[in-house]
């Protein structure tokens, strides 16, 4: 069973400016929980268990929200408050740990994984990327936990994708397939990856959305691999190695993205988690109704 995960949170969200000026991207809030803490809880319903937070000195707001705020628990408590304290005190269950480790120097993806070596070992691990959100909605398990099933089952890396439109297909890193495409819930080995393909140039309508399942043997590829696009060490250099060498596959998710790092894809993340908050669902429904009235 994957125990471990890697959350890279270390660039400095361009795509978010202004609103990243002064915070971290991923503590940006959508509804009443920030970014970071809906990518971490995704991973502990996929029975995730060691976290690794890639970080950077500016980042430590990050930390400090899966850390014990004693002063805060402690007023909460006095006053009676103990709604907020519990929900304070069990932003993470006990038995998941959160780990830092830094990324000196911002040298890509593919270096803020390396970076994690020392504590993920031997194991294989998931990356989860934090800019996007992969929501199960109803679905009685996560996506994680079904590529998760996916690598116990082929001991092959599994990398998510999600269908888009053709004419979308060349903003993303599309897959190319060794067969026809798997249904959602199921993998299919994987023959390459193509990033941006030109217009009617993809292999595939598959595009790869932030999340990965990784054996160990990643690491010294990723160490062996030369800086590519953006000089750069990019993971998907060293996937594609590790590709030829062991095989990998392609995992069909069930659920919806957001790509949270966009401002459209926040909003739309806003409102899609919002309507169904247990709390203020209600009240935000009426709130739609209202305003589309008036539109």
């Amino acid at each position: 069973m994957i125990k471990k995960a890697v959350l890279p949170v270390a660039g400095l969200g361009t795509r978010c400016l202004p609103a990243s000026k002064a915070i971290p991207k991923e503590m940006i809030t959508i509804v009443d929980k920030p970014v970071i803490q809906y990518v971490v809880e995704e991973a502990v319903a996929a029975g995730i268990k060691e976290i690794v937070l890639v970080t950077h000195s500016s980042k430590s707001a990050i930390e400090n929200h899966f850390d014990k705020n004693f002063e805060l628990e402690s007023m909460l408590e006095a006053k009676g408050k103990d709604e907020l304290l519990a929900q304070v005190r069990n932003i993470v269950p006990e038995d998941v740990s959160i780990i830092a480790v830094r990324q000196p120097v911002a040298l890509g993806l593919g270096h803020a994984v390396l970076c994690a070596q020392s504590v993920i070992g031997d194991d294989p691990f998931a990356v989860l990327l934090p800019d996007v959100l992969v929501d199960a909605g109803d679905l009685s398990q996560n996506d994680l936990a079904g590529m998760v099933a996916a690598y116990e089952r082929s001991s092959q890396a599994q990398i998510m994708v999600e269908n888009v439109p053709q004419e979308m297909t060349h903003k993303y890193g599309i897959v190319a397939l060794e067969g026809e495409a798997p249904a959602p819930g199921d993998s299919a080995p994987l023959t390459g990856m193509v990033e941006k393909p030109k217009a009617g140039e993809a292999p595939s309508s598959l595009a790869v959305i932030g999340r990965y399942l990784l054996p160990a043997a990643i690491f010294p590829l990723l160490a062996e691999t030369k800086p590519g696009a953006g000089n750069e060490i990019q993971l998907t250099d060293a996937l594609e190695t590790l590709r030829q060498q062991q095989g990998a596959e392609a995992y069909r998710m069930r659920g919806n993205t957001y790509d949270c790092g966009h401002q459209l894809g926040y909003l739309e993340a806003t409102l899609a988690l919002a309507k169904r908050h247990p709390q203020y669902g209600e009240g935000f429904r009426s709130l739609l109704s209202r305003y589309a009235n008036e539109g």
